[in-house]
This record gives structure tokens, sequence and C-alpha cells, in this order.
């Protein structure tokens, strides 16, 4: 099979009319059908029922249709790819990340990734790890950092870095005005408390609570770590979120939580179904040459 012929089929399997296929292809009629019944003898299948008006695909023309539409896309992926290995690495790439500490590691990356490759660019946003899932499964994204745990039956990734759980105080508070930058995780029992509202990190944290004897007190579930410092900052609860989240803005206090302690840890995941773009696996091939510079700071 060649290309063209695929491009040929794949026009008339959408179209489902030889005139308006033809039409569209700039061709005649009679070559278009003679390259679709060359098609179908090739295959020893027939690929359409014909009717006196319209087409109509079959089981096996279904399933070329859905190969031909993947082979077509992976063709204009590879010359994409091929021509910025020639005209050097260009294009965006699409992170969707977490909040905490996850946008600082991406930084980090962009700076170091651009000395290499200074015409990419790129595109971020941020937001909790379902929603940065869901724009990697839509195809918004090429990559993603999120929190463990992650899906692993449907993606690939490597951990990343990883960070302390901490509270998130109302000045006021008596436990912000106790010496030290941490307390014990039963200091905050019988508390209202503000928490992501991932369910597994929901899960995490009763177990969490659980190791004490405790049962947590959760007064509201946030998706977004401002609208948890918003509430903190009225004294409405404590807030547990990852450390870096609770940078001093003046309006809070963040302190580490632990006996026991709890870290959060961030991954890089990518489609395991799609394989990622040449600039893409440069990206990851990137960040693991990073790491392993950096064992350190991650």
């Amino acid at each position: 099979m060649e290309l063209r012929t695929l491009h040929y089929f794949t026009v008339v399997a959408q179209e489902l009319n030889i005139t308006r296929a033809a039409e569209k292809l700039n061709m005649s009629q009679p070559p278009l059908s003679n390259q679709i019944k060359a098609l179908e003898e090739e295959l020893g299948v027939q690929l359409f029922l014909r009717g006196k008006r319209r087409l109509e695909l079959t089981e096996e023309g279904s399933l070329l249709l859905r190969r031909a539409i993947q082979i077509q896309e992976l063709t204009d992926k590879t010359r994409q790819e091929i021509f910025s290995l020639r005209e050097g690495m260009t294009g965006t790439i699409y992170l969707s990340i977490v909040e905490g500490r996850a946008p600082f590691l991406a930084a980090r990356w962009i700076a170091g990734f651009r000395e290499e490759f200074p015409l990419v660019r790129y595109n971020l946003w941020n937001g909790s790890s379902d929603d940065a899932l869901d724009r990697l499964r839509k195809g918004l994204a090429d990559l993603s950092v999120i929190a463990a745990p992650y899906d692993t039956e449907h993606l690939e990734g490597f951990p990343v870095g990883r960070e302390p759980w901490a509270a998130m105080l109302h000045p006021d508070h008596p436990l912000a005005r106790a010496e030290g930058d941490s307390i014990p995780l039963s200091s905050l029992v019988g508390e209202p408390l503000i928490v992501p509202s991932r369910k597994s990190r929901i899960e995490a944290i009763r177990r969490w609570f659980g190791e004490i004897g405790a049962e947590p007190r959760i007064l509201c579930e946030m998706s977004n770590y401002m609208d948890a410092a918003a509430l903190t900052s009225l004294g409405v609860g404590i807030s547990i979120f990852p450390q870096t989240i609770g940078v001093s803005n003046g309006l809070v206090v963040s302190k580490v939580v632990t006996r026991p302690s709890r870290q959060v840890e961030y991954i890089l995941v990518w489609n395991k179904g799609h394989a990622p773009s040449g600039l893409t696996r440069e990206f990851i091939r990137y960040v693991r040459d990073y790491l392993e510079e950096n064992q350190a700071e991650s």
C-alpha cells in the first residue's frame, strides 16, 4: 500500500461518496474509483458496500480507516521530527504541572534545556494532579508533573523530586507562635483541616493520622492551594499541603509536619500508548541526565 493510496481511501471513507471525494482531491472520478478497486484487490477484501447514492464501510474498511489515519498521522509527525533535526530542535513542549515544588523543578529543566535548544518554546499549565492528568489524556499536554501515586498501567514515568508535607497556619494560631519550624502530627488532631481534594491524597492523610490512633477532622477539600491559603489566612482552618506551597506570604505561617513525617513524591509522566515526539523524547532525556547529575537536589 502506498501512502498516496491510503490518503485517497481515507478521503473516500470520510466522504462516503466518490464524486465528493474526487472533488476534494481535485481529481476526476474514474481514476479515484480505480484506485479504490485496486486497493481492494491488493488486500483481497471489500472495503465498501456500494449503494446508488452513498457508500458504506465494511468491517474491513472501518479497520483500514483507523489504521490509515494512524499511519498518516505518524508520517506527518515523522516529517516534522526530521525537519526539526535538520533545522535544529524546534517546536513547543506542553507541560501540565501540579502546584508545590513542581513549578520550580520544571523551571530548572527549562532553563537548562533552553541552553541546548534555544528555539524551543514552552506552554505550562498549573493545577491539581487530576486536572494535569486530564490534559495529558486529552492530548493537551505532552508531559505532566504530578504527585504520586499514578496509573502505571496507562502512564510511563519516573520520580523527579520530593518534599515534606507541611501545615499552613494563621499567624495568630498557637501552633504558628510556637518555637521551631516543625510541629508533630498529634498537634493537628481535633483541628479543622483543609486538605487536597484528590481521593488518593485524602486516603493517605487518613492513614497518616491512623498511625497515631487518630482521625483527621477534615473541614474542606481543595484542588487549588490559593483557595486553601485564603481560608487559612482568615483562620477558618489549618491547611495540609506540600511545603513549597506554604512559602510565607505574610498571611500564613508554614511548618513541616513531623512525628511521623510524610513526603510528597513528584513524578514526570507521559501517555504509555502514544510515542512521545522527538522533541519530547529529547526533553525527557535531558531531565533524566539532569537528575543523575543533581541527585542531592531531587
